[in-house]
């Protein structure tokens, strides 16, 4: 089948999708309301809460939520297939994270910009709150540490991005500051930094930067000094104001995205690349069930719990009027789509050969290794056929994937910190709580000792083990944030129907990966992972009964002012 065809169609279905679903949930299910002050309004502070314009949000929402996971999940989970895979990232887009992370957003701004395990309380009650808080506590440094991972195996892979991902921080301190101080457009501007973005892939070409000798020098590995390179930038960044660097950094990033899909339809259509992998795939020995692993494998991409953090956590401080919430939270979920669908793209049509994509895909941990070269070689190949050498179009996929999986580190440290001073504000630590540098340091510390800790064979714990947790944590995430957002729209007595198809599905499958996986870990004698799998389990069979508890009493309640209404008012 045309590559091209696949492209064409799936944006379609994104296009119609915004068109007329997303404007039914504006309308009819989240009721926004254009005349209500938002939160970034009311408690502006010039750090957090900042009323922002919903193109430059929507870049910021985008880039946070998308990081690399999007890329990852897609590309291991072809081995089942490109049909199963791309069905999922569709759907999953349109109506389970469209629902999601619009929802997140909406119910968050109504209340007080708050996060999603904070507005628990109010949404269901006080028992779910620290449920929740938990499991947003667990994932938030699991993410933490697997992207800082992936970020230092990218320097490693591809030493030509450093250059222009190091670049990208001063040049955004520069346009924020400028927009800032002049008040100008930033649209200009981040197109400006685009160009000066790929100016500097240019000189990473010819100059790459290897820190073998310096990490020699210190006595640890290079992807360790990374590591710690990154979150000493990370632990900067988390504190400064959202407009002075995580803004303008993200527009920038955001104009990354429809480049690199320009580009790579682009190079498909001049390539006439064809998708050579199969529609339906049986998959090697000891790969697991493509049901209910492939709704696990692809999250970011369909559906993500992280997304809500983002939502409530960060986006729903800066929204400047409550309509523009279509836009940044269904939008931004489309784009994160459009880029799952672009590593299908890359890792079935840009391989090259039938040949070549059996040998790539011969065993699952092949695939779960190895799928972000995978990515990588496939977007060069497309490049490619544009002109630039494959090595140059490796790099400016690199430099895509390290700038995602950056901005979601950034913006991940920061709703750690939120957590932090969340749960020092519970447990009468009000010193910890007022403290951002010291909340800060407590979420760096975290994802450093997540990253660094040994065991796990070449990829680390955090990757070699913890990220067998991560995929049901994250679509348990999603799940739960779903029922929140039911229980508060049956509250504003409007259909859930649209929340409660996807909440359920959702609940189904990672409550069925979570036992699954806690089979083969008792199995697997794994004393560390299996207990935890057990706690993450136990918390969402409890937050299921609240929810489950608060969804009925609700609906109970609408039902009978229903009846009192209707019932005739007596004759004096």
């Amino acid at each position: 089948m045309p590559a091209i065809f696949m492209a064409v169609t799936v944006l379609g279905i994104f296009f119609l999708a915004f068109r007329y679903y997303s404007k039914y949930l504006a309308e009819h299910v989240y009721a926004l309301d254009p005349d209500r002050v938002t939160p970034a309004h009311r408690f502006e502070d010039g750090t957090d809460f900042v009323p922002t314009n919903k193109h430059v949000l929507l870049g910021h929402h985008f880039t946070s939520v998308a990081g690399a996971a999007p890329i990852v999940g897609p590309a291991i989970a072809v081995i089942w297939g490109w049909l199963p895979a791309l069905v999922w990232v569709v759907l999953g887009t349109v109506f389970a994270a469209g629902a999601h992370d619009f929802g997140a957003l909406v119910v968050s701004v109504r209340n007080k910009g708050q996060n999603i395990g904070t507005l628990t309380t109010s949404v269901i009650n006080k028992r779910a709150r620290t449920l929740f808080l938990t499991i947003i506590f667990f994932l938030i440094t699991l993410v933490n540490g697997v992207f800082s991972v992936i970020i230092g195996n990218l320097f490693i892979a591809y030493p030509g991005a450093v250059i222009p991902i190091f670049f990208e921080i001063p040049l955004a301190l520069w346009i924020g500051s400028y927009i800032r101080k002049k008040g100008t457009s930033a649209l200009a501007l981040s197109l400006i930094g685009v160009g000066l973005l790929y100016v500097a892939i240019l000189v990473g070409q010819e100059i790459p930067i290897e820190i073998d000798g310096l990490a020699s020098f210190f006595g640890i590995g290079p992807r360790t000094l990374w590591i710690l390179i990154m979150f000493g930038y990370i632990w900067i960044a988390a504190q400064l104001p959202v407009w002075m660097l995580m803004q303008p950094r993200d527009y920038i990033n955001s104009h990354q995205l429809v480049i690199a899909i320009g580009a790579v339809f682009l190079g498909i259509i001049i390539g006439a690349d064809k998708i050579v992998a199969p529609a339906i795939h049986n998959a090697p020995g000891g790969s697991p069930s493509w049901f209910p692993f492939l709704f696990i494998t692809i999250a970011c991409g369909a559906v993500s719990g992280f997304h809500c953090l983002v939502c409530s956590g960060t986006s729903s401080k800066q929204l400047d009027n409550e309509k523009d919430a279509r836009t940044v939270g269904y939008l931004g979920v489309l784009g994160e789509g459009s880029l799952a669908l672009c590593s299908i793209l890359a890792v079935t049509a840009g391989v090259g050969s039938r040949a070549l994509w059996n040998e790539n895909y011969q065993s699952f941990d092949l695939a779960s290794n190895m799928n972000l070269s995978y990515f990588v070689n496939g977007i060069a190949h497309f490049i490619g056929h544009l002109g630039p050498s494959e090595s140059l179009g490796a790099i400016f996929a690199a430099v895509i994937v390290i700038s995602f999986a950056a901005t979601s580190l950034d913006t991940s440290v920061r709703l750690q910190r939120y957590v932090i001073q969340e749960v020092a504000e519970i447990a009468g630590r009000h010193r910890l709580n007022k403290n951002v540098m010291g909340a800060t340091s407590v979420a760096v510390l975290l994802g450093i000792g997540m990253a660094l800790l040994p065991g796990g064979g070449e990829k680390g714990y955090a990757f070699g083990r913890l990220w067998q947790l991560f995929g049901t944590t994250n679509q348990l995430m999603a799940g739960l944030a779903l029922s929140v957002i039911g229980v508060w729209v049956i509250k504003q007595k409007r259909n859930p129907l649209a929340i409660v198809i996807p909440l359920v599905f959702l609940l189904t499958m990672t409550s069925w990966a979570l036992l699954e996986n806690l089979k083969n870990l008792i199995d697997e004698r794994d004393w560390v992972l299996a207990p935890m799998d057990a706690l993450i389990f136990g918390c969402a069979l409890w937050l299921i009964v609240e929810a489950t508890r608060a969804f009925w009493q609700t609906w109970s309640a609408n039902k009978l002012e229903e009846q009192t209404e209707q019932q005739p008012v007596p004759s004096a």
